[in-house]
C-alpha cells in the first residue's frame, strides 16, 4: 500500500504499484552511484594533490644543497665585488695623495708668487697715489 501527502491510503493496481517500485529502486541505484562516482573522483583529486606535494617536497630536499651552494656562491662573488671596489678606492686615493703632496711645492710656488705680484700692485698704488699727493703739493701756490 502506498500513503499519500495526507496520510491517507492510495490503493493503486498491483502493477502500477510495481513500475512505481522498479523506477524508485532505478533512481536511488542511479544517485547512490552518482555518489559513489563523486567520491571517487574527489579521492582521485585528493590522492593525485597527495603525491604531487610529496614530489614538489621530494625535489625541494634534493635541491637544497645546490640552492645552498648557489647561495653561498653569490655570497662570495657579491664579497670580492665589495673588496674589489674597496682596493680600487684606496688605490685612487692613495694615487690622489701621492699627487697632492707632488703638486704641493708647485701651488706654493703659484701661491707665493700671486701674493707676491698681489703686494707689489698694492705697492705700486700706494706709490702712484703718493705721487699723485706729492705732485698736487708741488703744483698747489704756496
Amino acid at each position: 500500500m502506498i500513503y499519500n501527502d495526507e496520510g491517507g491510503c492510495v490503493v493503486m493496481k498491483p502493477r502500477q504499484a510495481d513500475k512505481r517500485l522498479v523506477k524508485e529502486a532505478e533512481r536511488l541505484a542511479k544517485e547512490q552511484a552518482r555518489r559513489e562516482a563523486s567520491f571517487d573522483r574527489e579521492q582521485v583529486i585528493e590522492e593525485t594533490q597527495r603525491v604531487g606535494k610529496a614530489k614538489r617536497a621530494e625535489k625541494s630536499v634534493a635541491d637544497e644543497p645546490e640552492q645552498l651552494a648557489k647561495e653561498q656562491a653569490r655570497r662570495e662573488a657579491s664579497f670580492s665585488r665589495e673588496q674589489v671596489i674597496e682596493e680600487a678606492q684606496r688605490v685612487g686615493k692613495a694615487k690622489r695623495a701621492e699627487k697632492s703632496v707632488a703638486d704641493e711645492p708647485e701651488q706654493l710656488a703659484k701661491e707665493k708668487a700671486r701674493k707676491k705680484a698681489f703686494f707689489a700692485k698694492e705697492q705700486a698704488i700706494v706709490e702712484a697715489r703718493e705721487a699723485r699727493k706729492l705732485k698736487a703739493k708741488k703744483q698747489s701756490p704756496e
